[in-house]
């Protein structure tokens, strides 16, 4: 008879308010996968804590003294690299501070509802919970590979119009790439956790005159997404913005769904525009949700729709996925398990057998870029 014994992952907490480390340990410790094997004051400390520690998973204020989240993160991603949650405020400081985190390595992000000193924290506790276990079980080692390609290096080589060759043994194709057309086209990309460095790394990519527009539904909360299009068009050749409602869409230019809202299309004549919606529910717990935008695209059969799923936990993009294969002509990517820091929505394109072809996230650009102009 084999015994199955279930190891808990060990959490490291750093926050500079004592209440916060206390919540925050409380919640962390009434999950049974968990266990809470310390805490810091300040980001000096929290280096110091991971490396005696050798925790599985941390999570991370930003704002701290003597030296910042974002400070210790570098050091800890350059030493000892592990799963991070960031601990964010919600005010325009903070979601740039967050953002710049992902970029360093962070996997995720709680938002303080209540500032500095959250007193309604417990209204996040599942989420606290959910957050940091899909971060223990992520492998720090789809990320660092990939780090090289994340770094503001590779904006100033595309800002000259460079785009790198893919690697072939890293792709996979199937049948049913799109024929020459003279029809509309549009791309759709839908990611959630990690997902703000693969846009990164795809986006860069992207020639200033892809000739399309780019509508992209990235899981984030409100006040986060403006954010992360603002640093994105800092580094990409074509525009990136947070979707206004009832803008005409526009070639060249990606959209970003903002946080809290769907996003969907409409036609305006001869034209589309950008629909967002905070009426409609969460699917699966997301708003946006990438199954809303792809169901309603799936209206406009005249425009051929060239699809990227990428990292995120869960299946949201499979529906979607489905009914707009039936409706028009898509041609979709989903990234390979090499690379997907969370394998779940990419994985589930790839089971239903919607995708025409498997890439890794450093190919996903260029193979995105070859649809639109065949």
């Amino acid at each position: 008879m084999t015994l199955t014994v279930n190891v808990s992952k060990r959490v490291l907490i750093a926050d500079d308010s004592a209440f916060m480390r206390k919540l925050i340990s409380e919640i962390i410790s009434s999950h049974p996968s968990l266990e809470v094997v310390g805490t810091a004051r300040n980001g000096q400390e929290a280096v110091e804590k991971v490396r005696l520690l050798k925790p599985d998973v941390m999570t991370l204020d930003i704002e701290m003294p003597i030296l910042d989240g974002l400070g210790a993160l570098q050091i800890i991603m350059k030493e000892n690299p592990l799963p991070v949650v960031m601990l964010s405020s919600t005010t325009k400081e903070g979601a740039e501070n967050t953002i710049r985190a992902m970029e360093y390595g962070a996997v995720d992000f709680i938002t303080k509802p209540g500032g500095a000193i959250s007193l309604n924290l417990r209204d996040s506790e599942k989420v606290i919970i959910n957050k940091v276990v899909d971060a223990s079980q992520i492998d720090m080692m789809k990320i660092f590979p990939r780090r090289a390609l994340s770094t503001p290096a590779i904006a100033s080589v595309m800002k000259k119009r460079l785009t790198p060759e893919p690697s072939r043994s890293t792709v996979t194709m199937t049948e049913g790439a799109l024929t020459r057309s003279a029809v509309k086209k549009f791309m759709v990309i839908g990611t959630s956790t990690g997902g703000p460095r693969a846009l990164q790394q795809v986006l860069v990519t992207l020639p200033e005159n892809i000739g399309v527009p780019i509508l992209i539904v990235q899981h984030m909360p409100a006040g986060f997404t403006k954010s992360l299009a603002d640093r994105l068009d800092s580094l990409c050749s074509i525009k990136v913005k947070e979707a206004e409602n009832g803008e005409l869409i526009e070639k060249n230019t990606a959209y970003i769904a903002p946080g809290g809202k769907h996003m969907k299309v409409a036609r305006v004549g001869v034209s589309y525009a950008i629909r967002l919606d905070d009426q409609d529910l969460p699917r699966m717990g997301h708003r946006p949700a990438v199954d809303v935008l792809l169901e309603s695209v799936s209206e406009f059969p005249e425009i051929q729709f060239v699809t990227a799923i990428m990292t995120g936990m869960g299946s949201d993009g499979l529906r979607g996925m489905k009914l707009l294969k039936e409706q028009c002509k898509t041609y979709t990517i989903a990234e390979s398990e090499d690379t997907a820091v969370v394998y779940g929505m990419p994985r589930a394109i790839q089971e239903a057998g919607l995708a025409d072809a498997s890439a890794n996230v450093q190919d996903i650009g260029k193979l995105l870029t070859e649809q639109v102009k065949s």
